[in-house]
């Protein structure tokens, strides 16, 4: 796929998730976004796959690749950080207001990225550098 293609696609995802915030859009962004490279709170950059499974589904657990070891990041954390949130678009200082769960590190960076949540001035210098 193209780069004009891709960000097309997550243009789109974002666009949907936006108007009609639901965990199926939310999913339908996760599924659209893999491979992006992402960035923590504190600039330190990862990107995600999925597997598929049965029936050539995508399985619903993130395989972080973060440095020569995956991580998994089960969807149900994601979905606990995402009902978490208060109000969509609204800043967000630091991953642990998302709750304590298990990679929220990570999943901080793909909310921000989703528009789901802003983050403070000094965090975006810190997620923006290449």
């Amino acid at each position: 796929m193209s780069a004009g293609a891709e960000r097309q696609r997550h243009y789109r995802a974002v666009v949907v998730l936006k108007k009609d915030p639901c965990e199926e859009n939310l999913w339908k962004c996760v599924v659209a976004f893999r491979g992006y490279k992402f960035k923590t709170m504190s600039g330190l950059p990862f990107t995600y796959t999925l597997k598929k499974g049965r029936e050539d589904e995508f399985t619903k657990e993130l395989w972080i690749d973060r440095r020569e070891d995956s991580k998994s990041l089960a969807w149900s954390s994601v979905l606990l950080a995402y009902h978490n949130i208060g109000k969509i678009g609204e800043v967000v200082d630091r991953p642990k207001a998302l709750g304590d769960i298990r990679g929220v590190s990570y999943i901080y960076g793909l909310f921000y990225r989703f528009g789901l949540i802003d983050v403070p001035d000094e965090v975006k210098e810190k997620m923006a550098k290449r």
